[in-house]
């Protein structure tokens, strides 16, 4: 009893100072979602998780990396997978999370366009959604470097020659990024800097942003409905909860969140001890040769969309045709002039433009793969080319889509 007491007196003494049952009414038990959302909604926190996974995992992989050119391979393929107990599997968990966290990305993003969840005052939760892709592809770009294999080495030099900006020939722009005229020490050190310490806090500062803006507008929902929050809210709270629209984020969405997470990471754990390899190339078993270039270079998979994007034009258009690619979906807010917050299935074209993208944006990702050579070259030229077509006639269909 006395224990019960104690505890009372401090939870009411930091309740006085840090407002503990205002912050958990606003974060919890009185932020309401709606009742008519599926387990696709549960991504955000499979992401959130994901993201805690790597960097746990990431702390104990620190602890025997080395950062220098001629000890980093050994140190990742030697010491910590064969020397320390159990870092083959920290080592399997980072190589895991780093590829699914960009599978929960991706199907997260397409949800959202799917049901319109980036529309009427929902824009900053959109753009700031995509600020984290950004942040995240910088974090796993930097991440593939620091094994410094063979495709660690040749990809780093590929992706840092855009720099150069074709025709402007900004060699010294991408010496400055090097702090070298080729990957080396000073290549390194920064991007294991920028991995372990800058983007992971800036990671965690657009997750707080990116949660914050989910607060106001509140989320949307499988049939785009909008109702009166505050009055649903009042019915659940008077125990007419089947007439209300909405339940509380937790305990009740919570702990669907947490089934979906469950489900998830018996996918993840099964990837991790029995299909690990397709986290990790081959090509990067080998140790980084400046003198030896691989036959055909291509970035992990989740790149190999705007990387295919890249690969069919000449130096100049291809880079500028990269560079809206990785800014044209954060547009999609004000490209979209359709005043309706639906679900495609009930937008007319969108509902084909939506698949449309899609399906582009897959046949983008195997072709990346594939040597730009014979039939290859020629689908990913027009694939790309549709990738374009289509973002240049969004405006024009929604534009002319029925009120529903």
């Amino acid at each position: 009893m006395a224990r019960i007491e104690g505890a009372k007196s401090v939870y009411e003494w930091l309740d006085q100072r840090i407002a503990i049952t205002t912050l958990n009414k606003v974060m919890q038990t009185e932020y309401w979602i709606p009742k008519n959302i599926n387990f696709l909604w549960a991504m955000g926190m499979v992401l959130a998780a994901t993201f805690g996974i790597l960097t746990i995992s990431g702390i104990f992989l620190l602890m025997y990396y080395n950062p220098s050119v001629d000890l980093a391979f050994d140190s990742v393929n030697y010491l910590i997978m064969t020397e320390v107990g159990y870092g083959w599997l920290w080592r399997h968990v980072h190589g895991i999370g780093a590829s699914l966290v960009f599978l929960i990305i991706y199907i997260h993003m397409f949800v959202g366009i799917y049901y319109g969840s980036y529309k009427k005052g929902r824009e900053l939760i959109w753009i700031s959604g995509m600020l984290l892709f950004v942040l995240f592809s910088a974090e796993a770009f930097s991440g593939y470097m620091l094994p410094w294999g063979q495709m660690s080495y040749w990809a780093g030099m590929v992706i840092t020659n855009l720099f150069a900006g074709g025709s402007l020939e900004a060699t010294g722009f991408v010496e400055w990024i090097r702090g070298d005229y080729v990957p080396a020490q000073a290549y390194l050190t920064r991007f294991f800097m920028l991995h372990v310490f800058l983007l992971p806090l800036l990671i965690i500062g657009a997750i707080v942003f990116h949660f914050g803006t989910l607060r106001i507008p509140h989320v949307n929902n499988q049939d785009g409905e909008d109702f009166d929050y505050d009055e649903a809210a009042e019915l659940y709270k008077a125990g007419k909860v089947k007439e209300s629209k909405v339940i509380p984020f937790s305990p009740v969405f919570l702990s669907k969140d947490v089934f979906v997470m469950g489900v998830y990471f018996v996918l993840f754990f099964y990837l991790v001890f029995y299909h690990f390899n397709f986290a990790m190339d081959p090509v990067n078993f080998d140790p980084a040769n400046g003198l030896s270039t691989p036959a055909h270079i291509y970035p992990e998979w989740y790149f190999l969309w705007s990387y295919e994007i890249l690969r069919p034009f000449p130096t100049d258009l291809g880079l500028i045709a990269f560079a809206i690619s990785q800014v044209i979906f954060m547009m999609l807010p004000f490209l979209d002039r359709s005043p309706n917050v639906a679900p495609a299935n009930k937008r007319g074209l969108f509902h084909f433009w939506f698949w449309a993208m899609l399906i582009n944006v897959i046949v983008l990702t195997f072709m990346g793969k594939l040597p730009p050579e014979g039939i290859w070259n020629v689908i990913g030229f027009w694939a790309a080319i549709m990738f374009f077509v289509l973002w240049i006639i969004l405006p024009i269909i929604t534009k002319l889509e029925k009120k529903i």
